[in-house]
């Protein structure tokens, strides 16, 4: 399977180990080999172009990487990007940790980027709010460089501003008042445990069960908020796993219907067809046209898992 990162492997400045920054360039003089490969992490990652061109696949979909364009990922989710040789920009990663104990009430899930991972990674910029949002990041970079007092508490304050400014560009004034953030927290408490147990448990009564909630109230939640019912979130989770296996895996189908819980091989086979629009192997055949996406190489990473499902919440990568 694909290397999974813990924030450790980062290279540091300072005591901090729950944090990195990083400008773009700097960032892939280091890791080019890695980030050019797909891999996991454990800890959230933003990343702010502000010149070049290039790509950055995400979990099966590919973005351009332009000026404007802001990729924020959080922990479980698959990536690798290539991108040109005059490409800059900034880059900084942090755990949940750091974080949500900097603040009494704020918490990282709450930003709707972060509240599903069935929300686009993306926020795009117009050019007339550039130079704002990039002093954002300068001041980040800046503050993690120097030696100041309660440097980490600041970033972590400065990271809130940037958060709540970027969920601004990301939800449209028009639909704003629609946002129900108790619902938002629900949704991403009910795909963390999704996350923990899509190969064993695959009915939405039971994950209800787990929430105290009834079934249809939780349904009604997801419609509202996701425009999916809690059964689609379950199979979206399972397919999106089956496709990792698939990609970055030597199991064969009926391996992985067997390895995410499937005591029928043709069902499986029937819903991977229904959702996905091709059979298994018509699937892996199409990941054969771009090889570099079905392998990795360098050195081993700090940790290798078979699956998501050890992270308890569903987010990119950087290393040492």
């Amino acid at each position: 399977m694909f290397p999974i990162y813990d924030i450790k492997d980062l290279q540091y400045s300072g005591t901090e180990d729950n944090f990195y920054a990083n400008t773009i360039s700097n960032h892939f003089r280091m890791h080019a080999k890695r980030i050019k490969l797909p891999h996991g992490h454990t800890f959230y990652v933003s990343i702010f172009a502000t010149k070049g061109t290039g790509t950055h696949k995400i979990d099966f979909t590919t973005y351009d990487f332009k000026p404007g364009y802001i990729f924020i990922l959080f922990p479980g989710q698959v990536h690798n990007w290539e991108i040109s040789e005059d490409a800059e920009g900034y880059i900084f990663a942090h755990t949940r940790e750091f974080f949500d104990l900097n603040f009494t009430y704020e918490k990282v899930d709450n930003f709707p980027f972060f509240s599903s991972i069935h929300n686009q990674p993306l926020v795009e910029i117009e050019k007339v709010d550039m130079k704002e949002v990039e002093t954002r990041y300068e001041e980040i970079l800046e503050e993690y460089g120097g030696n100041g007092l309660m440097r980490f508490q600041k970033i972590a304050s400065l990271i809130n501003v940037l958060y709540i400014e970027l969920s601004r560009f990301y939800i449209p004034d028009t639909l704003r008042a629609k946002q129900n953030l108790g619902n938002l927290c629900k949704i991403r408490e009910l795909e963390r445990l999704i996350d923990k147990n899509f190969k064993t448990i695959k009915s939405p009564n039971k994950y209800a069960e787990m929430m105290c909630l009834s079934n249809k109230h939780l349904n009604r939640m997801c419609k509202a908020t996701l425009n999916k019912t809690t059964t689609e979130l379950i199979t979206d989770r399972i397919m999106l796993e089956a496709k990792r296996m698939l990609a970055h895996s030597k199991h064969n189908a009926s391996e992985i219907a067997d390895e995410l819980g499937y005591s029928e091989n043709a069902y499986f086979f029937r819903l991977f067809k229904k959702k996905t629009g091709k059979t298994p192997m018509e699937f892996s055949k199409e990941l054969l046209k771009n090889s570099e996406y079905l392998s990795f190489s360098g050195s081993r990473p700090s940790k290798q898992v078979d699956s998501m499902q050890n992270f308890g919440v569903s987010v990119p990568v950087l290393y040492k």
